[in-house]
């Protein structure tokens, strides 16, 4: 996956220095936290979190995969994601 460089900037003036995946227009949202080790497939696509900014706390994240069986929706979800280390190889048992 190739990455862009990007930045989060925060409503106080913060910025924060990074790179981009996947999607990678400019998003506007609000920044939520979560602290799950696991579930971060079925966190993205849930609807709750539609219009905001997930930042996982867990170092770690994307090592085993996705697959569409444990999507929570197939048509929205987190607006966008920030994590500190994106695995590049990923791998799912289905």
């Amino acid at each position: 996956m190739r990455a862009k460089p990007a930045q989060l900037i925060l409503k106080s003036g913060e910025i924060f220095d990074g790179e981009a995946f996947g999607y990678t227009k400019e998003k506007v949202g609000e920044l939520v936290f979560n602290t799950s080790m696991t579930g971060y497939q079925e966190i993205i696509t849930d609807l709750s979190y539609t219009d905001q900014l997930i930042c996982f706390t867990y170092p770690h994240i994307g090592n085993v995969g996705t697959n569409i069986d444990d999507h929570e929706s197939v048509v929205g979800g987190a607006s966008g994601v920030v994590i500190r280390d994106l695995t590049r190889v990923e791998s799912n048992w289905r």
